[in-house]
């Protein structure tokens, strides 16, 4: 027992007078790099113009939309992405070159309309003619998230009237015909 008692002995200070060996340091020091996230620019959604020729109240008119990002609006931010907001200028002119409606709108012409979440971070992000009926020229407008691959936003109907009073509207009617409403019924009942 003394001989394996030695021998455990004289392999624990074998061990021991290992361990305190000084190792050799090498003189490259290698440190990570930080990784520094730049700040990404504000983004634009795209500015654009649009002109339509209208037949209305016996004669033609000539419906113009400008579409451009304001930097004087407040920002929004989908995510991380930070968005100008934008306005429309959406302009009617009569036949003969005279102006019938001129207005800018933004998005703050619109609040009554819409929810908190795009009340912050929603920008206007269109209008565009639809239809007239004897007295009135509609748009389709919305609200809504400024990243271009979502489909989140609120839509909406202004509708200028013949005597140029706007008026504002949540649009409820779907956009399909009836044609298409008689087959989301069969689909229904054939439980697809």
């Amino acid at each position: 027992m003394k001989k394996s008692f030695i021998i455990a002995l004289l392999g624990i200070m074998v061990i021991a007078f290992s361990s305190c060996k000084e190792e050799k340091k090498p003189a490259n020091i290698i440190a990570k790099k930080p990784i520094v996230v730049k700040p990404k620019q504000t983004q634009k959604m795209g500015d654009y113009e649009h002109s339509t020729k209208v037949e209305w109240v016996g004669s033609v008119y000539s419906v113009n939309v400008k579409f451009s990002a304001d930097p004087s609006l407040p920002t929004v931010t989908e995510g991380s992405q930070r968005y100008y907001d934008n306005k429309i200028q959406l302009k009617v002119i009569r036949k003969d070159g005279s102006e019938f409606f001129n207005r800018t709108f933004t998005k703050s012409d619109f609040m009554s309309y819409i929810d908190d979440t795009f009340k912050k971070n929603g920008a206007l992000l269109g209008i565009v003619f639809d239809r007239t009926d004897t007295d009135n020229l509609y748009f389709a407008a919305s609200v809504g998230s400024p990243d271009k691959s979502s489909d989140e936003y609120i839509p909406l109907v202004l509708k200028l009237s013949r005597f140029g009073e706007v008026t504002i509207s949540k649009d409820t009617q779907m956009d399909i015909s009836n044609e298409d409403v008689n087959e989301l019924e069969q689909a229904e009942e054939d439980g697809v």
